[in-house]
This record gives structure tokens, C-alpha cells and sequence, in this order.
């Protein structure tokens, strides 16, 4: 009788590397391949996508894949050359004498496949792994309408909270370098999926109604120029905030350029503080940084009296400036004789951070970073009836519920905390296609 299951070889190959292509496997593009190629049957295919958690169907696709002929092995590969897995087809075709020695998912570092991954790594350390993830939770950004905000809530809250009537409301700035340098900066991989997020800024806070401009791939020193450029705008005098988002791989307190220069991001804010952007004085001033400020990988801790496994859904930086303390007769004079009001250095700012201090942060390869993708999310949905900070804590929540794989650390898991400090001195919403009447 003929052998009508797959052969032994293959068979050994695909139990070796099962812990690894259940955690790993994207299976929706693969089922398709795998049908046309009449290795499953529709009612397999279904049944595989019947299973609650991804887990689950990479592992009901393994369990049936031997039992499919010959030509299962083969195909599968295939399949997953043609669907961007080409690590994990190079992973199972490998000979057993090398598989001894290499078993680690860390040597994969320039998989197609979207794995978030660090966004950054030690200053002029070369690079022996990267770690990496496959999130349970991404999926691609939504792009919801901005829900508006209504008159009456603008009537309620306008009053206590910042000016926001300008149109625009600002100017947006987005700086993204996604590929650096490899003579300048050789440990610094490209950060695929960065060009997802600067996209999703773009997009969200044009219908928020900013005027958004975005610079890709700059060098430390073009970004320099590029920032100091436009907080001299003069035209800030006639809008009522601003927006900055910087991406790229970083350690704490500095981003890289593309030439693998460090800026540091105190210089980002004095570019913006009272005494240097005169013009945005008493106007909120919004950063995002979407980098690593660390290498630490944060792999969870076990929840008291929670459940067995979270299911995924999708502090203050101490102020540079220093109140004044001068004698009455050593302050200002205006043409009228009158003493001026003093300002902090540095107030009416916000910045939010994907990590916390020390940690990495993680980007999916194919959708963007966490935590844009829940930027995006928050401000599209919450920013008609959520001042900008509560914004910030809705996002922190959602950052804190993901979850994905990361092999390599302990337990292969790996989370994430964002946060945010603030100088704001009042509420900050930013009533979202609305025009109040002058």
C-alpha cells in the first residue's frame, strides 16, 4: 500500500521546528496558497480558522499538514516563500548538521515577516541579535473618520481649556528616518513598518486639521536644521498649537539620524521653549517620540489574582526652566512702565513616549509601531469629547493590554508601557471639525 502521508524526513523537520511555527506563522495568505495547491480541502481550511486564537491554528494546521501526502512539505514551503515567511521555509529546509547549532529565531533579523522589533540599540555597540516578535493584537491601522466634536461640548469647554479656534490648528512636523545609513550607522537596521506610522500622523492630523509636513531619513544635523527651520516660523503667530513626532531607533534621552549621530531630545524642546520659540508662548506644544530608550526588554510579570493569560486588545519630567526669582527692580520694563509677566523657560508642553525609561519599543514590521497605532486610534475616535492628557492615559491603558511573542527573552513574550509627561496648565482638546464663530 503506498505511504500516503507526508515522508519521514519532512515529517522530523516540521516536529523540530513546531514550538517556533506555532508562535511565528501567519496563516490567513497561507491557507490560500495551501488550497489552490489542493494540500487542504476548504472544510480544513475553515476548520483552521474556526480555532479562537492564532496559536491554536498554526497549531491545527501543523497536526494536519503530515497527514497530507507527499507533497505537503513542499508546498507548504513554498507557500510560505509566497507569503513573506521565507525565514521560517529557511528554518525547516536547513540541513540537521547546522540545526545543532543555530536553533535560535534571533539569527532571522532581516525577515520579511511583520514582527515588531526594537527601535533601537546601544551607541556604537555592534549588533549580535535582535529580538523580535510576532504580535497576537496588530492589526492594520484603522482609518475611521475623526469623529467631530458637537457646538454644545465646544460651548461647555471652551472657556477653561487652551484657545483652539486657528485653522489650522497648527503646524504638524513628522521626522522619520526608516533607513540608515550603512557605512555611517552599520548597527542600525532599517525600521520596517516606519513608514506605516509617519503615514498614519500624516493622515490623522490633516483631518485634525493641522498642516502637516514630513521629512524622511535626515541626518542628525538635517534634523537639526529641519526642527530649528519650524519653530521659527512665522506664521506660528497665527495658529494656536503645534505638533512634533519624532521616529526613529534611540536610546534614552536622544534619537539617531540616519548617519548614526545621536540628537539629543532636550535640544528638541528648548527649540520650543518660551525664551526660544516666542511666537508658541502660552500654546500647547505636542511631541510624540516613537523610539526605544533602552535596550531592556520588558517580558511581563505574572498578574495577582488575575486571569491565566491578558487578553490582548489590539510621572513628570522635571522642567529645564526655573521660575525667576529676581528683585522687583531687576525685571523688564515695557514702553508703559509696567513690569511683564514672567514665563518658565519651558511650560505648556506634552510628550508622549512609546517606552519607558530603559525599555524597547516595539514595531510592527507591516503595521507600524504599538503605539502610534494607538495614537491613531485614540485621537480618531476620543479627541471630539477627550482633553489631549486623558487621551494619553487611554493610550498608556491599551499599550499596557498588548501582547506578542518574542523569542529570545524570557518566556518568549514581550510587553510594553508608554508614557507622557506634562507642563500643560490647562485642559487641551482639540475640538476636531469645528469652527467657533470669531
Amino acid at each position: 500500500m503506498l505511504e500516503c502521508g507526508m515522508l519521514e524526513q519532512d515529517r522530523r523537520a516540521l516536529r523540530r521546528r513546531s514550538a517556533v511555527l506555532c508562535k511565528q506563522l501567519v496563516v490567513d495568505e497561507l491557507l490560500i496558497h495551501l488550497q489552490a495547491d489542493e494540500i487542504l480541502t476548504e472544510s480544513m481550511a475553515e476548520s483552521i480558522m474556526a480555532e479562537p486564537t492564532s496559536l491554536k491554528r498554526n497549531w491545527r494546521l501543523l497536526q494536519l499538514l503530515p497527514k497530507r501526502g507527499p507533497r505537503a512539505f513542499s508546498s507548504f514551503c513554498s507557500a510560505l516563500q509566497e507569503t513573506e515567511q521565507q525565514h521560517l521555509c529557511d528554518l525547516l529546509t536547513q540541513s540537521p548538521e547546522r540545526d545543532g547549532r543555530e536553533t535560535r529565531v534571533e539569527r532571522f533579523v532581516d525577515s520579511p515577516l511583520p514582527l515588531p522589533a526594537q527601535e533601537g540599540v546601544a551607541a556604537k555597540r555592534a549588533r549580535t541579535q535582535e529580538s523580535m516578535e510576532f504580535s497576537l493584537d496588530a492589526d492594520s491601522p484603522i482609518t475611521t473618520p475623526v469623529q467631530p466634536c458637537t457646538p454644545d461640548f465646544y460651548l461647555s469647554h471652551c472657556q477653561k481649556s487652551y484657545r483652539m479656534k486657528s485653522s489650522p490648528r497648527g503646524f504638524a512636523l513628522v521626522i522619520s528616518n526608516v533607513t540608515f545609513d550603512p557605512r555611517a550607522a552599520p548597527d542600525l537596521d532599517p525600521r520596517k513598518g516606519g513608514e506605516v506610522d509617519d503615514e498614519v500622523l500624516r493622515k490623522v492630523f490633516t483631518e485634525l486639521d493641522y498642516q502637516v509636513t514630513v521629512h524622511r531619513d535626515l541626518t542628525v544635523q538635517a534634523m537639526r536644521t529641519c526642527i530649528e527651520n519650524f519653530g521659527r516660523r512665522q506664521d506660528h503667530q497665527a495658529v494656536d498649537s503645534c505638533v512634533v513626532c519624532l521616529l526613529s531607533h534611540g536610546v534614552e534621552g536622544a534619537i539617531y539620524g540616519i548617519d548614526g549621530e545621536l540628537l539629543q531630545l532636550d535640544w528638541v524642546f528648548e527649540a520650543f521653549d518660551n525664551a526660544h520659540c516666542p511666537l508658541l508662548q502660552n500654546k500647547p506644544k505636542i511631541f510624540f517620540i516613537q523610539a526605544c530608550r533602552g535596550e531592556e526588554m520588558d517580558c511581563g510579570v505574572e498578574q495577582i489574582d488575575g486571569p491565566v493569560r491578558t487578553c490582548s486588545p489590539s510621572c513628570e519630567q522635571r522642567d529645564a526652566g526655573r521660575e525667576g526669582q529676581g528683585e522687583t527692580g531687576s525685571m523688564q520694563r515695557g514702553d508703559i512702565g509696567r513690569p511683564r509677566i514672567k514665563l518658565p523657560q519651558r511650560s505648556d508642553m506634552i510628550c508622549g513616549y512609546a517606552s519607558l525609561k530603559g525599555t524597547a519599543a516595539m514595531r510592527n514590521t507591516k503595521r507600524g509601531s504599538w503605539f502610534i497605532q494607538e495614537i491613531n486610534t485614540a485621537l480618531r475616535l476620543r479627541a471630539r469629547d477627550t482633553h489631549v492628557a486623558d487621551i494619553m492615559v487611554q493610550v498608556n491603558a491599551r499599550i499596557k493590554e498588548r501582547e506578542g511573542y518574542a523569542p529570545g527573552t524570557a518566556h518568549h513574550r514581550c510587553k510594553e508601557m508608554s508614557e507622557f509627561t506634562s507642563s500643560l496648565c490647562k485642559d487641551l482638546y482639540l475640538f476636531p471639525k469645528y469652527q467657533p464663530q470669531y
